[in-house]
């Protein structure tokens, strides 16, 4: 029986304007195309932060200088750009699969995630999107829209969204018909369009990001997946990041990796969302193990020879 690997597919393996992304997806589908002729069954879920805020960015300029067009609602942003990264990620890993003469179906599903509307994350939004504003401007705007702005790192300011947690995937039925029969599945793009659910179907898409590891690592519980693979910039975890007594991991026990998160040693925008979230798959499986690594390395991970793997104890 093939093996289900969720793979969490970082920034560096997506572009910041579509053509980059053109170019970078080949070298993704390449590798995940690697791990199906290992004979994985190969879910992918990705981000959209660049992409989110970019396509946000140009309704929201054009609607405020002349351009005629309406500012888009932050929920259709994510639909647009789970589409068109998508696309993108489809195309190539089908290039790629044909021209290694493998005969297998790869979609993209534009995904629907339920978040709680009692959600913390809505009370405190951290997520910055879109450009950047003048103090007067942005409240201007958040007056007139009831935007939250932030000042960000000396640039100016820029709308905040809340980053809540996923609670169900709306469509993980359609995944799990997909990947039953062994289907390469795109799904839970930028962690999936958020929604609150207001009854049965019902639901109501909310101006939030969800994490895509987070949304990632609830896609590999509900679809019992045999590993959760989240891919990045670096080969392996670290303690000690960029100092001299920088220590490179092979493996943590969730214990250890509590320890560690004790002591601050993974950042709150890149390496803490990515333990917390191997954490949290790998708490709730049996013998479910996740794996962190780089794209470049990640047939070579699942061989054993590198990346930092996480397992219950």
């Amino acid at each position: 029986m093939s093996k289900r690997l969720v793979i969490a597919l970082g920034g560096n393996a997506l572009g910041k304007k579509p053509e980059e992304q053109l170019e970078l997806v080949k070298s993704t589908a390449s590798a995940i195309v690697d791990l199906v002729e290992e004979g994985y069954d190969v879910v992918i879920g990705h981000g959209n932060g660049p992409q989110v805020g970019m396509v946000n960015l140009a309704f929201e300029y054009s609607a405020n200088h002349g351009g005629g067009t309406p500012a888009m609602p932050f929920p259709e942003c994510g639909a647009m750009t789970q589409g068109y990264i998508g696309y993108h990620l489809q195309q190539a890993v089908e290039r790629e699969l044909a021209r290694r003469n493998i005969n297998k179906p790869c979609a993209a599903v534009v995904t629907q995630v339920v978040v709680s509307r009692n959600d913390a994350a809505f009370q405190n939004p951290t997520k910055p999107v879109g450009m950047f504003y003048s103090k007067e401007d942005s409240e201007r705007i958040a007056a007139e829209t009831g935007y939250t702005f932030v000042e960000d790192a000396g640039r100016g300011y820029r709308r905040v969204v809340p980053s809540p947690v996923p609670v169900k995937i709306v469509e993980l039925p359609i995944v799990e018909q997909l990947v039953d029969m062994h289907s390469i599945v795109i799904t839970v793009g930028g962690g999936g369009i958020p929604v609150v659910e207001n009854g049965p179907g019902d639901y109501e898409g909310v101006a939030a990001v969800i994490d895509k590891d987070r949304a990632s690592a609830k896609l590999a519980l509900d679809l019992k997946a045999d590993m959760l693979v989240i891919l990045t910039a670096v080969e392996k975890v670290s303690i000690n990041f960029n100092k001299p007594d920088q220590k490179d991991l092979d493996c943590m026990t969730i214990a250890e990796a509590k320890e560690y998160i004790k002591q601050g040693h993974f950042a709150p925008g890149s390496m803490l969302p990515k333990v917390e979230s191997c954490m949290s798959f790998v708490e709730n499986t049996n013998g479910g193990k996740a794996l962190i690594t780089s794209l470049e390395k990640a047939c070579e991970a699942l061989q054993g020879k590198t990346g930092t793997v996480l397992v219950k104890e």
